[in-house]
């Protein structure tokens, strides 16, 4: 088939937007294809249509978004696409059966996170695959120079060099939203590119207006004017004039609670175990309302009648907010990307600088006390990996839990340790009675039904706990604790820890290169920078100002307007 008979056929798109023709026959002539497409863009078809044109061949998909992941299965498998993915929480049994699927069935996408690629078993394993095509989502991760980087991503390289061994060229497709000139030349080189090849759409977005508002600090200066709004004065008078759907973005989950009572609407932050957090975004979506959340909102969401996104708190950097700030008028009509500022956020920045780089022997300190809280002495702990709750630990071990949390990524970054924040595992259970024994209990129709299902479903739930693979609603989680009382079953609900593994044994000192160190800081510090100049500046139409920093020549439409700069 053509890509023009795919995309009507399984997509039933009448034609494809700019740019995704040129960067799909890119691929379908094996040359290695790094697409920069803003948010909403349409990246996704730029790698399932070549795959598909492709034939009875597999597309290994690397993406850190577990939430993206299940939704891009579910979206192809409805399609009559078979696709699987491997994440965090999935059972050894539930891994190795989408491992065989890929190997003996007729799979033609297999969605892995870029943790799973440190696992030599796996990559073994991926040997042994019909993989012609790699695609690399949210690529900016990939380059130390990015917003975002994430050490796991370094093994993309590594792995395509692996299996080309096996293949020959496998063709490489990198996508993402947000990419400096600096950052896109690191990625090419990351991914081992042979020439450069880029296709950049614009950044531009003629029906979205970015605009600031100042508003009042919690303790004004002379100079503010007594008139000024305070945040929630200015996010009301908005939320009031804007007719439609509309996010509202905070820093952290405490807020986002806060805010949403303020407001009598929902909230969203990945502190809400899966199904409460898939509940909550389908009602979104099929509304026309306001949500309040984190930035753990919004990935893999094409909901296109967005007419506003509003950040209560300012972002760490330019490219965090412009692919927050493009979920809005995604329909091409005109919708709204509001930055609410204040003096506050100045001050608060500074913290947030030491909140985001501690000191080198505070990062010492975290590696040392976390080990002491494992109980796993030096020279010991290589391949070891534990489930943590940083609540605990931090509480326990007498450490602050921000700056604890960048401590533990510097960790990783500088290869000592692996740390995956909030994964969840899957419920288990295990029943405790014999199926002759069954018939002693008064059951419910419902819950005979229940138990015979789980009888037939999993091999060995008579031995040792099972995870269970059944979509967790309210109604089987009522039953599930009500057989557990009754001494039925094992039932271990869903829970969310973080992955701490060590890279290596324990070491006495840590020792982070001063290049390490001082590049990443003042990178961060760069960013900060920039987006508080973004906020405070009058004099450059703030889309301009972003295409600018984007390494993008083009002169935004508006030149100099009261919406775009006011």
């Amino acid at each position: 088939m053509t890509p023009e008979e795919v995309l009507d056929r399984y997509f039933h798109y009448p034609a494809f937007r700019p740019l995704q023709k040129e960067i799909i026959t890119s691929v379908l002539e094996g040359r290695d294809t790094l697409a920069l497409l803003p948010t909403g863009g349409g990246k996704s078809i730029c790698f399932q249509v070549p795959a598909l044109v492709k034939g009875d061949v597999l597309c290994l998909v690397v993406t850190p978004l577990i939430a993206l992941m299940k939704d891009q299965v579910d979206h192809l498998l409805k399609r009559g696409i078979r696709a699987a993915a491997i994440y965090t929480g999935m059972s050894r049994e539930a891994q190795q059966t989408a491992l065989d699927n890929c190997q003996y069935g007729p799979y033609r996408f297999l969605y892995v996170s870029p943790e799973r690629l440190e696992s030599e078993a796996f990559r073994h394993r991926l040997a042994y695959l019909p993989i012609a095509m790699i695609a690399v989502d949210e690529a900016h991760c990939i380059s130390q120079w990015g917003y975002d980087f994430r050490p796991s991503y370094l093994r993309i390289g590594e792995l395509r060099d692996e299996l080309e061994q096996t293949f020959g060229h496998i063709p490489v497709l990198a996508l993402t939203a947000t990419a400096t000139p600096e950052v896109a030349e690191d990625i090419q080189r990351q991914l081992h590119f042979p020439e450069n090849n880029i296709f950049r759409q614009s950044f531009s977005r003629p029906n979205l207006r970015y605009v600031v508002r100042h508003c009042r600090s919690d303790r004004p200066s002379a100079k503010e004017s007594a008139t000024m709004l305070t945040k929630n004065e200015q996010l009301l008078h908005i939320l009031d004039r804007i007719k439609g759907s509309a996010i509202v973005y905070v820093r952290n989950r405490k807020k986002a609670q806060e805010l949403a009572r303020f407001l009598n609407t929902d909230f969203y932050h990945a502190g809400l175990d899966s199904y409460d957090r898939e509940q909550r975004q389908k009602q979104w979506q099929r509304s026309q309302s306001v949500i309040v959340c984190t930035n753990a909102f919004g990935m893999g969401i094409d909901k296109p009648d967005v007419r506003a996104v509003i950040h209560y708190d300012l972002p760490d950097s330019l490219e965090a907010y412009m692919q927050e700030a493009g979920r809005a008028g995604r329909d091409g009509k005109t919708a709204y990307a509001v930055l609410l500022y204040s003096r506050d956020d100045r001050t608060k920045m500074k913290k947030r600088r030491y909140d985001n780089f501690p000191s080198r022997e505070f990062v010492e300190e975290v590696y040392n006390k976390v080990c002491d809280y494992l109980v796993v002495g030096v020279e010991s702990g290589c391949g070891y990996a534990f489930n943590i709750h940083l609540d605990d630990v931090c509480r326990t071990m007498h450490l602050p839990l921000m700056p604890t949390y960048s401590a533990l990524h510097l960790l990783d970054m500088a290869g000592y340790i692996r740390f995956e924040e909030e994964h969840e595992t899957q419920p288990r259970i295990r029943l405790l009675v014999s199926p002759h024994e069954l018939h002693s209990y008064t059951l419910s129709s419902e819950q005979k039904s229940l138990i015979n299902h789980i009888m037939r479903s999993y091999s060995g739930v008579f031995t040792d706990l099972q995870y269970l693979h059944e979509e967790m609603t309210d109604i089987l989680h009522r039953q599930l604790v009500e057989l557990a009382k009754r001494h039925i079953l094992t039932y271990v609900p869903r829970d969310k820890s973080s992955l701490f593994a060590f890279r290596q044994d324990r070491q006495r000192e840590v020792y982070m290169p001063e290049k390490f160190y001082e590049e990443r800081l003042d990178r961060y510090t760069r960013r900060l920078l920039t987006m508080l100049d973004y906020a405070e500046q009058q004099t450059v139409c703030r889309q301009q100002f972003m295409l600018d920093y984007f390494g993008e020549k083009k002169s935004h439409p508006c030149g100099r307007c009261d919406i775009c700069c006011s």
